[in-house]
């Protein structure tokens, strides 16, 4: 039995990876135990109890989903951002280096300035201008220091779990009469439970094809749109006569600025695992129908 461990499971993306396990849709279903904890069952932060309790049950697999994502919040809580979202990689490669397990580690968008105007790809230079971005990107350098790691870099994820943008806009375009989105930030959505099938089809092909290859890989749904549009999307969806107006980011402050491109180019993971990846439309409709069923 091989066994997996999943960090930050209660999380959108621990939560939908979480779901797709206990539906059984993977071949590789009888031939690995799911160990799903979060800082409740294991604190990542405590590098001596994370090693005995990943070598007492020889782990072969750790999809670390854990982070600290309060983007606005991690400027003047700099110190819990690192810890969560750099040190804790450092303590698990440090803890899996004996048995040399796979590592799969959750990266952002926000590594990147926004200043691009393509499609980022992973060769492209790095240049975080957040508290968030930075501890991110040194997670990232983490992982690649252990080797055996692939790391997925995502955007703008959102799920029927949790806190997010999809399901706040939902709510507030039942109980206001017009909100504003700015139009000048652009990206693509990531329904993390794409993201999640994302990363076991990567297990699945590791284990019955023995096929792991090291890496930064770029996962987002297919497709463009600003905040604006999505927006706009979800009023529709949500059956709201709530009127979504258009602004610029100059005109909502908030105390990081956002990239205002932050479009990724998802070849490179789609031609090495053969992953079919939906567009953000569609992956919109299976988001309310899963809300429809909460």
């Amino acid at each position: 039995m091989i066994n997996i461990l999943v960090t930050g499971a209660n999380g959108q993306l621990g939560s939908e990876l979480k779901t797709i396990h206990k539906k059984g849709l993977f071949k590789f279903k009888d031939l690995v135990n799911f160990v799903f904890t979060d800082i409740d069952t294991l604190d990542i932060t405590n590098s001596i109890f994370l090693k005995k309790f990943i070598e007492d049950h020889n782990f072969k697999y750790i999809i670390n989903c854990a982070a600290y994502t309060n983007v606005d919040g991690a400027e003047t809580d700099k110190e819990a951002a690192y810890e969560i979202n750099a040190n804790c990689v450092q303590n698990i490669t440090e803890s899996i280096r004996e048995q040399k397990a796979k590592f799969i580690h959750v990266s952002t968008d926000y590594v990147f300035d926004g200043d691009s105007c393509i499609p980022y790809t992973e060769e492209m230079k790095t240049n975080p201008k957040s508290v968030y971005g930075k501890s991110k990107l040194k997670g990232e350098q983490y992982a690649q220091e252990y080797g055996n790691s692939i790391i997925i870099r995502t955007s703008w994820l959102y799920s029927t779990f949790g806190k997010n943008f999809a399901k706040t806009m939902h709510r507030l375009c039942k109980e206001k009469e017009s909100l504003n989105v700015v139009f000048d930030q652009i990206g693509t959505p990531t329904y993390a439970y794409d993201l999640a099938l994302a990363i076991l089809q990567i297990v699945d092909q590791s284990i019955r094809e023995n096929r792991f290859v090291p890496g930064i890989y770029h996962y987002s749904n297919e497709g463009v749109c600003s905040w604006y549009d999505f927006a706009k999307i979800i009023a529709h969806k949500s059956y709201s006569r709530c009127i979504i107006n258009p602004i610029e980011s100059k005109d909502y402050p908030t105390p990081v600025k956002r990239p205002f491109y932050s479009v990724l180019n998802k070849q490179k993971i789609k031609s090495t695992f053969n992953i079919e990846i939906p567009h953000w439309q569609d992956s919109l409709d299976e988001f309310f129908k899963n809300l429809n069923k909460i």
